[in-house]
């Protein structure tokens, strides 16, 4: 963790001193501040907390709510449920492996997308779907993906 990550991490945690039943609080409240939980900040909370250290890792690997790993700016989710995948969704995901340098779990150097998959999105009707972030994008194609990839790229947004 680098000075300012453990300087915000610090400050959360003066509100949960010696206080174990907000442990998932204070790893929300974390997660949110810095963008995931590293060992070494799971390791504060734990002190903080005054519980140990494997309980605060056994809730963090526990629940898919918090990752050990930095995720991006913006998580790229492509169904594989039975519609989206017979209607291209394995090609998608391909596609965006491709285009993005990453694989499923992975975050792109620059931390503006990370890469997930999942079993069903409860759209069948409009298969394949793809979510970038909370927006649902319906039958969707390869030839569809680069300009919602451009629509949540950095230079879009202001050249940042």
């Amino acid at each position: 963790m680098d000075k300012d990550s453990e300087q915000k991490v610090d400050a959360i945690l003066e509100e949960y001193k010696g206080k174990p039943d907000y442990l998932i609080n204070a790893l929300q409240r974390v997660q949110e501040s810095i963008g995931y939980l590293p060992v070494d900040a799971q390791t504060k909370v734990a002190v903080a907390l005054g519980i140990p250290p494997n309980t605060v890792y056994g809730v963090v690997s526990f629940y898919n709510l918090f990752t050990m790993v930095p995720k991006g700016k913006h998580t790229i989710t492509v169904c594989q449920g039975t519609s989206c995948y017979v209607r291209g969704g394995k090609r998608l995901l391909q596609n965006l492996r491709d285009t993005l340098k990453i694989d499923v779990g992975d975050t792109t150097k620059d931390r503006n997308f990370s890469l997930s998959i999942v079993r069903c999105l409860g759209a069948c009707a409009l298969s394949p779907v793809v979510m970038v972030d909370k927006d649902l994008y319906r039958n969707m194609t390869v030839a569809k993906l680069p300009p919602v990839i451009s629509k949540y790229s950095k230079t879009e947004a202001g050249g940042k």
